[in-house]
């Protein structure tokens, strides 16, 4: 059973959504993210909803040197961690920055360099520990690369790539780690785009991440359709997708 959660990326609308549900559990949360203030506003709904012990802590996602810290703080406070839950991330105007090198540089190390030193120092951890799970948000869009997001994509691409090679090597010493590719999400994140029928509500996709964590999937598509869709647009052949405008 997930008691104690440590979860990096807290005020994210997906992963709040994930953590109402714990909350009912009665679990026990250690949320970091950059704004305190959003912090506390997470803080009280899951405390409102039945949470156990709650504590925050204020950590960017580019402060390397504070990544450690914040999971040993956890430990210290909340006791071995069952849960190492990562979400944090930015969705960039392809468009506005696929030109400029710092801009694209910079979102790769939120969305995937930033992620990954999270995951050695969580996959450390539970080493030591013997056991846990660390489950982390990609996105369908890591699947292959299009035109219209391929910065992001190549980021939550490289992502994926790494939380395979690290479930495959944590596989025999009982260590779970879950990859996580939402599709297209009504959140703060996707505001300024158009909605259409494929976009899902956050409390959906929170619930069906919920459920999978608790149920030790390996790779979660959320929801379930995106596996379909993306399957069919990876079986393009590159001769003809090149040509498309996606």
């Amino acid at each position: 059973m997930i008691n104690n959660i440590y979860m990096f990326g807290a005020t994210s609308s997906i992963a709040e959504e994930t953590l109402k549900n714990y909350a009912k559990d009665g679990a026990n949360f250690y949320l970091v993210g950059r704004n305190l203030n959003k912090l506390e506003i997470v803080k009280n709904d899951l405390s409102a909803r039945g949470a156990g012990d709650i504590m925050t802590e204020q950590c960017d996602a580019l402060e390397w040197d504070k990544h450690e810290s914040t999971l040993i703080n956890a430990d210290k406070n909340l006791g071995q961690i069952d849960l190492v839950y990562i979400a944090h991330g930015t969705l960039p105007d392809n468009e506005i920055i696929r030109n400029d090198h710092t801009k694209v540089i910079e979102e790769f190390n939120i969305n995937c360099t930033s992620v990954i030193s999270l995951c050695t120092i969580a996959s450390k951890y539970f080493e030591e520990k013997g056991k846990g799970t660390i489950a982390v948000i990609s996105s369908v869009a890591g699947e292959r690369g299009r035109q219209s997001n391929f910065i992001y994509g190549a980021a939550k691409g490289g992502i994926s790539k790494y939380l395979e090679g690290l479930r495959n090597r944590l596989f025999e010493k009982g260590i779970k780690v879950i990859t996580i590719k939402p599709g297209m999400v009504d959140s703060p994140m996707t505001k300024e785009m158009p909605k259409g029928l494929l976009f899902a509500k956050s409390s959906v996709v929170g619930k069906k991440i919920y459920k999978g964590i608790n149920t030790g999937k390996d790779v979660m598509f959320v929801p379930g359709y995106w596996k379909i869709i993306m399957g069919i647009i990876k079986s393009i052949p590159e001769s003809i997708f090149k040509k498309l405008k996606l």
